[in-house]
């Protein structure tokens, strides 16, 4: 019979904890010594399929539970975190991170608050000072906030069975030949909740997307806005106004570090149960699946966005009807990233930018193309990843906009069922892109655009030698 990696041991502790059963009774039940689940929970044993499954049955969990890939960023997060000039002196490298994460997965969140604590701080600090002299200190990185929301969105895999069922039903009510038209919505809104909805232009020097006045009961949005984000605006209303109960529960499962992210993470549900009126659960599975989760198609399809199809295509994760589970990224030309959320196991950054060699930043040389590649990461894994621009804001002659790049991504093996491998050869190692998560956790000596030194080799410069790159001299 096979065996399990010594990893699952911390993490059956930790399950077992969690449900208050004692180690002796846990071990009496599986018919095993008290001192041999010692060493299992420990990681000092590997254990069999069939005693795994007998402690799934006892500790009332599923096997996805304890083999899912739902911490896969928390070993990066850490290294990230560690890669802080603080702790330059204490020289801790990558096993030991490993280590660290294997056996006490809860300790290394409670890092990873520490340090959002901390980085939050430092950043209140610099907003003082600058504020008092007048003077921009850096560039910093995205508001901790939308790291918050990310963070709630992995929880959930990105998926709220509750609001899906919502937006189903007002589909089914406003839907004409299966698509969701802007009118059928304002009427909806008119007929149900008693709310206008008004285009209007946005008086000079004074922008705005959308604007609910409560008490005229009157929805402004915007017409410089793209018909598209209009129809996602007056969704995202409905779902505000009939939704709200199922989305306050969701809010109500987890731990906010502040009002600001709370909210933060509610505009996130909003948009996420009116992605969903337009393009509801099923009948957006039913294409993806016939078109191969081609973007540009299903954007037409649905007279949606680019953006808002990428985003979509990450829900679909009904256990009864799952979708493939992709990562999604969003980064500015700074190299900022605004959105990240992975279900295809792919680390993503959390306290700074990407590995420049993603896709994600090459597409910004060919705006308005998806460009597709074949990324390998350090530990061998492949993934299928594509990019592409879009731009934002005022669409009126004389203004301009600003341009993002939106990345997703699955791994290689479902590459069968995403259009965009078609034209690529797979088991050709030449159209493979070694890439890493950042600088700073990557252990690749042979990139020539490595920005700082990797955590896991001790730094130091020799004048007489230098590899690829400065921070590389072997």
């Amino acid at each position: 019979m096979s065996q399990i990696d010594l990893k699952i041991g911390p993490k059956l502790k930790s399950f077992r904890r969690q449900i208050g059963i004692q180690a002796n009774r846990l071990a009496e039940k599986l018919n095993i010594s008290p001192s041999y689940l010692t060493l299992i929970e420990g990681g000092k044993r590997k254990i069999d399929a069939d005693l795994l499954l007998k402690f799934c049955q006892e500790l009332k969990i599923e096997l996805s539970d304890i083999t899912s890939k739902s911490d896969i960023n928390l070993e990066n997060n850490i290294s990230e975190l560690l890669g802080d000039e603080l702790f330059e002196d204490l020289d801790i490298l990558g096993p030991e991170v490993k280590d660290l994460v294997n056996t006490n997965p809860k300790i290394a969140k409670a890092l990873i608050k520490l340090g959002d604590n901390y980085k939050k701080k430092d950043h209140d600090i610099i907003n003082r000072v600058e504020n008092l002299s007048g003077k921009i200190i850096d560039s910093r990185k995205a508001a901790f906030p939308g790291e918050v929301v990310s963070d709630f969105l992995q929880v959930n895999k990105n998926y709220f069975p509750k609001l899906e069922e919502f937006a189903n039903s007002i589909f089914e009510k406003v839907q004409q030949n299966k698509r969701t038209r802007y009118i059928a919505l304002c009427e909806f809104l008119k007929s149900e909740y008693k709310i206008n909805v008004i285009d209007i232009i946005p008086e000079e020097g004074k922008p705005f997307s959308k604007i609910f006045k409560k008490k005229s009961k009157e929805l402004l949005l915007s017409d410089y806005l793209s018909l598209e984000t209009k129809k996602l605006h007056a969704a995202a209303q409905i779902a505000q106004e009939g939704a709200g109960e199922e989305i306050n529960n969701y809010l109500s499962s987890f731990k906010f570090p502040s009002e600001e992210s709370r909210k933060l993470t509610k505009v996130s549900l909003l948009n996420y149960c009116g992605a969903a009126i337009l393009m509801p659960y099923k009948l957006f599975h039913s294409e993806c699946k016939q078109l191969k989760y081609d973007l540009e198609l299903l954007q037409n399809t649905f007279a949606t966005s680019f953006e808002q199809v990428a985003h979509r295509v990450t829900c679909l994760q009904d256990p009864s009807l799952p979708g493939i589970p992709f990562h999604f990224l969003r980064v500015d030309v700074a190299g900022n990233i605004s959105k990240r959320f992975s279900l295809s196991g792919i680390e993503i950054p959390r306290y700074g930018g990407a590995c420049p060699r993603w896709n994600v930043y090459s597409a910004f040389t060919r705006p308005g193309v998806i460009q597709a590649a074949v990324s390998k990461m350090t530990n061998g894994e492949k993934y299928v990843c594509i990019a592409r621009t879009v731009e934002k804001g005022v669409g009126r002659f004389g203004k301009s906009k600003s341009i993002l790049s939106i990345g997703l991504g699955c791994e290689a093996k479902h590459a069968k069922d995403f259009v965009y491998t078609e034209n690529i050869d797979l088991s050709d190692k030449k159209t493979e892109i070694p890439i890493g998560v950042s600088c700073r956790t990557c252990d690749r000596l042979d990139c020539s655009q490595r920005a700082f030194p990797p955590l896991h080799k001790k730094f130091d410069v020799d004048i007489n030698n230098r590899g690829v790159s400065v921070y590389v001299n072997e």
